[in-house]
Order: structure tokens, then sequence, then C-alpha cells
């Protein structure tokens, strides 16, 4: 059974895919999805993706809570470890330009099971990071409404249920409509096609960058040097301030960049794979963390970092000058711009992963249906939008944001591992991109994802297993009996 488990799906060399010829990857993929998006549209969704929460929610409470000004520093490791990352990924991505992600690398690499439980942990980076974010997206948005008189109440505007030192309660609130609202009218753009939703992600992602460049531009007026110092403050207890605080706040932020491999995910929909992918992964990521540093060090100079943390650190910031409240109300646009293109990214990611597993045999055929016109995977996304909208508008999503780093940082080590291994048992298959010196690079990626999961997220241990446990439930109740590859041998 063990041999069984463990079978790797064969990879063969990839055949070089011209702009337009609709080939679906090298893992024996048939002839569906859509070849249609460029290079630049590659980078625009991974900075759709990876730009948003980060800087308009989570920045202020990492460095109200954890790093202080050192916040920077933290964005500096979470950068580094996804760099190595990034890497591993663009390797891969244009090796096997498929639609399964860290899925379909790890069934090449590591295994049939260990490819399951990868794809189970995306599930918390696409799904339910898709939730979170239009909860947040809700706040913006109300707020948005509430300056001109015409916020929704609260029972409009709050989930019905929260949890409470470990217990549910209800909060009197009926469900969260612009939250459900958002989720509702991303998939169906998703739906309609990859093209049209890589159009509007451009558009976003051209408004948000805008705003953040006005940001710095004013808010560099505004920053006092005092602010900054201590750079690090002192220690004061586990994750609070000092080196520690720092890995924890690199933990927190890391929520922001968990976007990135989504470029990845559309690896199947890509023109030129081969040279595009690297250039999506690699691209989008540098720019992202040079505008999560300059944006961090803009802040805490501008406001003192103990003041830094609420739901909306960047409108809080541009609260204490009233020279700048009427770009406080622009902020808010640009957050609502960005958090939009987060959840767009990942309600586009999830329903390819199903896409793949369900190919693989491991998910009902009914994941795999292709739609005849808009050649999405129709089925998958409406289903994902659905439960995306139930979980956005009924529960208490925040409480999920760490387990959501937790699956997203397994993923990334075992890319990483899976890179090394797959140079060593194939070593003559053609790879349009090189990890450069991976014998170093590959290890680190891993050591650095596995360090941020274990060190700042004991506590959250048992929902992580818990999470893994129904998983395998599934895999061996449906997948394990259903599997192509196995039935084959």
């Amino acid at each position: 059974m063990s041999k069984g488990l463990f079978v790797t799906k064969p990879v063969q060399a990839s055949p070089h895919v011209d702009a337009g010829e609709p080939v679906e990857g090298s893992l024996q993929g048939e002839v569906t999805l859509k070849r249609t998006l460029t290079g630049t549209q590659l980078v625009m969704l991974g900075i759709g993706a990876v730009i948003g929460a980060g800087i308009f929610v989570l920045t202020g409470h990492a460095a109200a809570a954890h790093a202080g000004p050192a916040i920077v520093l933290s964005f500096v490791l979470a950068g580094v470890a996804c760099a190595f990352a990034g890497l591993c990924y663009a390797e891969f991505a244009a090796m096997l330009p498929v639609s399964g992600s860290a899925y379909s690398y790890s069934y090449a690499t590591l295994g049939e099971v260990v490819a399951w439980f990868i794809g189970w942990n995306l599930v918390l980076e696409y799904l339910f990071a898709a939730s979170t974010v239009a909860v947040g997206w809700s706040g913006y948005f109300n707020s948005l409404l509430g300056s001109f008189g015409m916020a929704l109440p609260a029972s409009l505007s709050t989930a019905p249920l929260n949890v409470v030192e470990g217990k549910i309660v209800y909060t009197g609130g009926l469900f969260n409509l612009p939250a459900v609202a958002i989720v509702a009218a991303i998939s169906t753009l998703c739906y309609v096609g990859i093209t049209q939703s890589a159009f509007v992600n451009s558009i976003i992602v051209a408004i948000k960058v805008v705003v953040i460049l006005m940001f710095v531009a004013f808010g560099l007026q505004y920053v006092n040097p005092d602010n900054w110092v201590p750079f690090i403050p002192e220690n004061q207890g586990p994750g609070q301030y000092g080196f520690d605080g720092i890995v924890r706040g690199a933990a927190v932020v890391f929520f922001a960049y968990i976007g990135f491999d989504a470029v990845s995910t559309a690896a199947g929909e890509a023109k030129n794979p081969q040279r595009d992918m690297p250039m999506g992964i690699l691209g989008s990521l540098a720019i992202c963390t040079i505008i999560y540093i300059i944006v961090s060090l803009v802040l805490t100079g501008m406001l003192p970092f103990t003041q830094l943390g609420t739901p909306k650190p960047v409108a809080t910031a541009l609260e204490a000058y009233p020279s700048l409240l009427w770009l406080k109300h622009v902020v808010e646009i640009g957050a609502i711009a960005g958090l939009s293109s987060v959840i767009l990214v990942m309600l586009m990611g999830q329903p390819r992963i199903f896409y793949a597993m369900a190919q693989d045999g491991l998910l009902p055929k009914i994941f795999k249906r292709v739609h005849p016109k808009f050649q999405t995977p129709h089925v998958g996304t409406v289903i994902v939008g659905f439960v995306a909208c139930i979980l956005a508008g009924f529960l208490p999503i925040g409480l999920l944001g760490e387990l959501v780093s937790m699956g997203t940082l397994l993923a990334f080590a075992t890319v990483s591992i899976g890179v090394l291994i797959l140079r060593r048992t194939q070593p003559n298959l053609p790879r349009p991109f090189r990890v450069p010196f991976a014998t170093i690079i590959c290890p680190l990626g891993a050591i650095a994802c596995l360090y941020l999961f274990w060190q700042p997220f004991r506590e959250h241990w048992p929902l992580m297993t818990g999470w893994t446990v129904i998983g395998f439930v599934i895999y061996f109740g449906y997948g394990y009996r259903n599997s192509k590859l196995r039935n084959q041998a």
C-alpha cells in the first residue's frame, strides 16, 4: 500500500507552447483550457494577488503587536523566503505548464499522497483566503459608504457567528451582505473567462498601484524619523518585539505573499509558459516586496507604531493629518480595488487546482468540466464561489487567517524540496528555467518556510491536524480508489 501511496506521476518533456496553441501541459493533459495570457498579464495577476491585504490590513497589526518599525525587516524575511520558493516555482512552472500549481509538482516528485496533502492545503490558501479578504473588503466598502451617510446596518455587514475565547457566539448580525456580493460578482467574472478576468485585474492593479504611490508621495512629507526610534523595540515576551517579534511579524505578513503562486495555477492558460511563467512569478514577487518595504517605512514614519493596530492602518495614519483627509477616501477606494483583485485571483486559482486533481481522478469528475464556450472550469468555479459566499457571509473567517499561512508555507517548502528530488531522479529533463545554485537555494527555501511554520503557529497545530484528518478521510474514501494513475498501473 505504501508503494501505491507514493507513486509518482510520469514527467515528460514539455513541448514548447506557441501563442494560441491549446496544449494542457506535460503531465499527459488534455486539450481543454485556452492559452491567452501574456507575460505582462501574468505579472499583473501576481501583483493583483499579493498587493492588497498586506498593505491595507495586516501591516499595521504586525507593526503594533509584533515588530514595531522593524516590520520592514519582517517583510524582508518573508520576501526572502518567498524568493527562494519563487525560484523553485519558476523552474517547475516553465517545465510543467499545468494548472495544478504545487499539487502537480508534488505529484511528479514526491508521490500521490503528498500531492493530495499539498492540494488539500491549497484549499486553505485559495478558498479560505478569498473569503477572509472578502470580509476585509466589506469593512472598507462599508466605511466608504459611511463617508456619504449610506453605511449598511451591522445586521447586514457582520457575520452572525464569532469565536470568543474558543466558543462560538451569536453576534446579532444576519449575514455580511457586501462580502457575499463581491464574491458572487467576481465568481461570475471568473465563470465568463480567463481573458476577461485578467483584463479586469489589470485595471484594478493599475488603480491600486496609483493609490499606493499617492500615499507614499504625500505621506513622505509627514514622516518623522523619531517614530523609527528604537527601530527594533526591546523584547517584551514571546512574539512581542525584538528578533522574536520580527519573526512573528514575518509569519503574520506572510499572508500578504500567499497569492504569488497563483500565477502558477494559470500556467495552463499562458501563451508561452516556458518564457512567461518565470517572468510572472519572479517579476510580481520582486515588485511587490519593494512596494511593501517602502509603504511600511512611510507608515511607521507617519505615526508611532503603537497606534497602527487598527483594521485600516493606512487610513488611520492619514486621519492624524487633517490636510490629508482627502487622501483617506482615495485610499479607501484603492483598498477596495486592491482587495477585489486578491479575491479575483484566489477565486481563479482554486477551481483550476480542483480541475487538475479531478483530471487525476482524486476528485469527482464534475470538477474537470470545462464550459464549451468560455473554456473555463465553470462547475468548479460555481461550487467554489458558492462555498466562499457561505464562509464570507456567515462564519468568523478571521480565525483561519493563520491557518491559511500555515498551509501555504507547507506547500512552498514542498516545492523547494521537489526541485532537488527531480534534479536527481531525472537530471536530463529539459528545463527552460533552472534555479541557480539549486543545492543552496532549494534547501534554504524549505528551511525558511518550515521555520516560519514551526515557530509562530504552535498554538494552531491542533486545528491544522483536524484539517489534515478531514482531507485524508476524503482521499481514502474517494481519491485512493479512483486514482487514474493507480488504476493504469
